[in-house]
């Protein structure tokens, strides 16, 4: 077996390598045929990773586009796979540098003011070498997950969040970190954006927006619930006349653990069983590109600890949260979990009683006000989308003032000649969330 294994490896690695190899010829060409011209750009995001978590910066597609109307914006990519993706889907250019020598020739003709990030990629230090810009974390979603309070916060100029919780978060967990002049709140600009067109006609039944995470990396970040809670709850809410399931798991799910992954394929094929024996139903599995329209349709959401949590808490909308069966998983009960309505995987086959208690409570709907506020701010339409412009407004200006002071001083490379100078190939490990 373990010769059969090594072959199975070695097989996948090269259909990976000639995977790469024919996207990056393919992005290169793209890159020659539609060349940035000098000086177009003084924002960049700077995604460095694989297709494995292009979940990250899709989520920011909307809001880059509404800011691009006053600041041209590019996605800033290293991986040929990714970019051609992403050049495919996103609203604003995405421009290719495979080699240091490529960004640094970038960031030249530039005169790049801003640089957004939306994870904790090992290849965003690449980009820390330059000076003359705000290195900006704005993250890809707002939860109480550990990986919310990292110390790689302080590697950033800045870091765009969401509200108040995530501000006492930051105080809480980060030794000398100044929130204040650091950390500026903006709301979830992405709730702005929720729409896009229902696979399935309304009507009378009770829609359930099951979105899972990931099985995690690590005892501490397990928080996901498909092989504890998941196939429990599915069964329950498709055979129910009354509701439809709406199946949305992290792209990730089952990538490291086997049993997570055939209970995610086990869930799957029940969908499909049931919209078979009843096509009335219109049960979904959905493994879209795009997240918004599955948060504001749902009559209530369930989700694991993560950033899916917030999401639907922007909206105001019923929650409930799949209890972490792992005792080593953090959860942190200071905010919005301590209030949360629990699903414990014990009582997962009783489900539909706890989406009716969470429709139909009135306390539990002004818990959800509450938090709602604590976390995000105003979440009237618009008001994040206006605090994120600010946000960008009050940097720009504090780059004017640094310039002003920096008039002077001579330019120099800050190239790194030893740095490693190949982008990612596809299927190597992606970054941490």
């Amino acid at each position: 077996m373990s010769v059969l294994s090594d072959l199975n490896a070695v097989r996948k690695v090269l259909r990976n390598a000639i995977r790469s190899r024919r996207s990056r010829r393919a992005i290169e060409r793209y890159m020659l045929e539609h060349p940035s011209a000098p000086g177009t750009f003084r924002i960049a995001v700077y995604f460095a990773d694989t297709r494995v978590n292009l979940y990250q910066i899709r989520q920011w597609y909307a809001p880059l586009a509404e800011l691009a109307k006053t600041h041209p914006v590019a996605i800033l990519t290293r991986s040929p796979g990714a970019s051609l993706s992403i050049r495919d889907e996103s609203p604003v250019p995405v421009v290719y540098k495979r080699r240091i020598t490529d960004l640094e020739q970038f960031v030249e003709e530039q005169d790049l003011r801003i640089v957004f990030y939306v994870n904790q990629n090992t290849k965003n230090f690449q980009m820390f070498r330059y000076g003359r810009m705000w290195h900006t974390f704005i993250n890809h979603g707002e939860s109480d997950k550990m990986y919310m309070t990292t110390n790689q916060f302080k590697a950033y100029d800045y870091a765009l969040v969401a509200g108040q919780a995530a501000l006492d978060r930051l105080s809480r967990k980060l030794w000398d970190f100044d929130i204040s002049r650091k950390a500026i709140a903006i709301g979830r600009p992405q709730a702005d954006h929720f729409a896009g067109e229902l696979p399935y006609t309304p009507d009378s039944r009770t829609v359930v927006l099951y979105a899972p995470t990931w099985e995690g990396d690590r005892p501490a970040a397990a928080y996901g619930s498909i092989a504890s809670h998941g196939v429990a709850l599915a069964d329950a809410v498709l055979a129910s006349p009354a509701h439809r399931l709406v199946y949305r798991p992290h792209p990730r799910s089952g990538v490291i653990d086997k049993d997570y992954r055939a209970a995610n394929e086990r869930i799957i094929a029940a969908i499909a069983a049931a919209n078979a024996a009843d096509p009335s139903a219109h049960h979904v599995f959905d493994d879209g590109p795009t997240l918004g329209w599955q948060l504001a349709a749902a009559d209530v959401a369930i989700t694991d600890i993560s950033a899916m949590v917030y999401d639907r808490l922007a909206t105001g909308k019923p929650i409930i949260v799949a209890r972490p069966v792992s005792p080593d998983a953090e959860v942190d009960e200071d905010g919005f979990l301590g209030s949360a309505a629990w699903l414990y995987a014990d009582t997962a086959a009783d489900v539909l009683s706890l989406i009716r208690t969470v429709l139909d409570d009135d306390s539990a709907r002004a818990t959800l006000a509450f938090w709602a506020e604590r976390h995000f701010g105003d979440t009237s339409p618009g008001s994040a989308t206006t605090r994120f412009h600010a946000a960008v407004e009050q940097l720009m200006e504090e780059w004017e003032q640094h310039a002003v002071l920096h008039a002077g001083d001579k330019h120099v490379s800050e190239s790194d000649p030893l740095d490693e100078d190949e982008d990612d190939e596809e299927g190597l490990p992606p970054s941490e969330d």
